[in-house]
């Protein structure tokens, strides 16, 4: 059987799988992101405090994602929530990195501006330097994104949904009948969801992100 007639016998189930894989993606990415802003807001005006935050999100960063499952099933079970809370640990990095880079990189006349005309603390916050640090914000949005895209195969080990689950029974199953059919749809749909979601990225900063900024 070639791969194509694999997938087009195999389609309802690739497809939930896949729409799986997605959901949870994009889901863990929007819960990293008011995270990560949320940090981000608290600390981009303290060296120290944005030093102390990018490295807790780094150290995260640095460990393996098996271990990091590993550590979370016993407390969590299989399933989802491990799953999910391992990928917006890991999305955390870009996002508050980038947040705290875009808010710190606001040109302090611009806010001095907005304060001459009268605006609260938290209405620069919102209505300047938050949205001239959105196209930052975003980058690391989607960053994280392409990034989870891969982690999330690896949490088939957690039983997580997703393609994940289709690599490792083609892998596990290797040498029998359309293991690497198996294997390969899994792959190469994490690999065109990932495409998509940059599209749609894309799409996002060109509706969100004036021309001025853009340059």
């Amino acid at each position: 059987m070639s791969l194509f007639e694999y997938v087009a016998d195999r389609w309802a189930r690739l497809s939930l799988q896949a729409w799986l894989h997605v959901s949870e993606v994009v889901q863990s990415t929007l819960l990293a992101a008011v995270l990560g802003v949320l940090i981000g807001v608290a600390v981009y005006r303290s060296p120290v405090g944005s030093a102390v935050a990018t490295a807790l999100a780094s150290t995260i960063l640095t460990i393996p994602s098996f271990a990091l499952l590993g550590l979370l099933i016993p407390v969590f079970g299989l399933g989802a929530t491990p799953t999910v809370i391992a990928l917006v640990l890991y999305a955390l990095l870009p996002i508050t990195r980038n947040t705290i880079v875009g808010l710190a990189g606001v040109d302090p006349a611009v806010t001095d501006a907005a304060r001459g005309l009268g605006m609260s603390r938290a209405g620069v916050l919102t209505k300047v330097e938050l949205r001239l640090a959105w196209p930052a914000i975003l980058a690391g949005m989607r960053v994280a994104t392409q990034m989870l895209m891969g982690i999330a195969v690896i949490a088939a080990y957690a039983k997580g949904p997703g393609l994940g689950g289709e690599v490792f029974s083609g892998l596990t199953r290797a040498g029998s009948a359309n293991a690497t059919n198996q294997a390969l749809a899994g792959t190469l749909g994490v690999v065109l969801l990932a495409l998509l979601l940059e599209a749609v990225y894309f799409v996002i900063a060109r509706l969100t992100v004036s021309r001025g900024i853009r340059g």
